[in-house]
């Protein structure tokens, strides 16, 4: 497809005016854990005894590694083998992550190494493997499935991430259930869940991962919580007797921690990067609104959304492009089907892969914005600005906001309105 700059579409787009911006910052609550007491933390839950004396000498130990950008992932998943290693069992650590990396082994081990999680940092083996083991049925029929090196140790302990879903709510979101069913899973088991629409996967994680604690040797999870500013905030051993009674706990204690864009309403939101390392759908629609189901509902109210560009570490994966209105050229030219649809066909979820409207630069991407908004003052259009989804405490807000701070006590103005400046190619600086 050819996006030229010069042509008609840029021309319909000329005129159209973009206000000056301003930084604020955005205060939110900040409990955390400072990376380097994370492995002392761990030490302490773990130390537990009704976790330690699950840990034998001589155990095969499988650790889960997931696909999402969690903030000291690779900290954490040492820490834990460290700990298995220190009572005489021999911790090997799978990717837990479904249908991602393009659902092949050798792209789920290229997407841990891009977060620091290999063998050499971990001094373990990583066993990556699309194959899996059936260790169970559902009443349905539906065969319950596992990584096959999961399956075939002597005990697994869940390392993941509690966090309000993109897509979907319910009892277990994203977290200990989830990356049991789903990224334990791997494609066949993440499919299962998926196989009946976004309406049902709520249900579906819960039966499929009380059938895994049930029929697989599950040992522990230690989830972690992340704060408003995408840092471990809280850390936790959960036995595997606890985890149904226990997750829905921590669940609302990860909403409680989400951050917000404080201005709750917008015309245009301007997102310059999008990523697999910020949200599973590029962005996270908890923060944009711009939700791929109608089972979920959240997030800042918009018209119009611009996409800017493609993280390096989705590697081509540019899921979440499908809930834009207009992305750019430089990050439609980095998108790598083969990485994107395997998890499209694997939820059943379409609309976050589909093509927006293709803009030949930034610059032209917020002008398309802007002039297909309906019911707006044009002169006092209300833009707001944003790195990424996972980064918010400063961001951008157009030249109309700036006599309204003062309604909000969680702002605080950080600059003078200016013009956003883009280089000779059009892009923003």
């Amino acid at each position: 497809m050819e996006i030229k700059k010069g042509g008609s579409v840029s021309k319909l787009l000329a005129d159209v005016y973009i206000p000056r911006m301003f930084k604020v910052k955005q205060i939110f609550p900040r409990p955390v854990i400072k990376s380097e007491d994370i492995p002392n933390v761990i030490r302490r839950e773990l130390s537990q005894k009704k976790f330690s004396r699950k840990i034998k000498p001589g155990m095969n130990i499988a650790i889960t590694a997931g696909s999402r950008g969690i903030a000291n992932v690779a900290i954490i998943t040492k820490a834990i083998v460290d700990f298995v290693s220190s009572r005489g069992a021999h911790p090997f650590v799978v990717p837990a992550m479904g249908s991602h990396g393009g659902a092949t082994a050798e792209g789920q081990l290229e997407l841990l190494e891009s977060y620091g999680i290999t063998e050499n940092f971990l001094k373990c083996p990583i066993k990556s493997s699309m194959e899996v083991s059936v260790i169970g049925t559902l009443k349905d029929g539906r065969k319950v499935v596992i990584d096959k090196n999961a399956a075939q140790s002597d005990g697994i302990i869940i390392s993941c991430r509690i966090k309000p879903h993109n897509a979907f709510r319910g009892k277990y979101e994203s977290g200990i259930m989830k990356m049991m069913a789903v990224g334990l899973g791997k494609q066949v088991g993440a499919e299962c869940v998926h196989s009946q629409g976004m309406g049902k996967i709520g249900n579906n994680i819960e039966l499929i991962g009380k059938t895994i604690l049930k029929n697989a040797p599950i040992l522990f999870a230690i989830p972690c919580i992340e704060n408003s500013f995408d840092e471990t905030c809280k850390i936790v051993g959960v036995d595997s007797s606890e985890i149904p009674d226990r997750e829905p706990e921590l669940l609302k204690e990860a909403f409680s921690n989400m951050p917000r864009i404080i201005v709750g309403k917008c015309d245009v939101l301007v997102v310059d990067e999008i990523g697999k390392n910020y949200s599973g759908t590029g962005v996270d629609p908890n923060i944009t609104g711009t939700f791929s189901t109608k089972y979920v509902s959240g997030g800042i109210e918009v018209q119009r959304t611009a996409m800017l560009d493609l993280s390096k570490e989705s590697h081509g994966n540019g899921l979440g492009v499908g809930l834009s209105s207009v992305i750019t050229k430089r990050l439609f030219d980095k998108l790598d089907v083969e990485k994107m649809y395997p998890n499209c066909i694997t939820s059943t979820v379409l609309e976050s892969a589909r093509i927006p409207c293709v803009a030949a630069d930034d610059k032209e991407a917020v002008q398309f914005c802007i002039r297909t908004c309906v019911n707006i003052d044009k002169e006092n259009v209300r833009i707001v600005r944003i790195p990424n989804s996972l980064h918010i405490e400063h961001i951008m807000l157009s030249e109309v906001y700036y006599d309204e701070i003062k309604n909000y006590p969680d702002l605080e103005i950080e600059s003078k309105p200016e013009y956003m400046k883009f280089n000779e190619y059009g892009n923003l600086i």
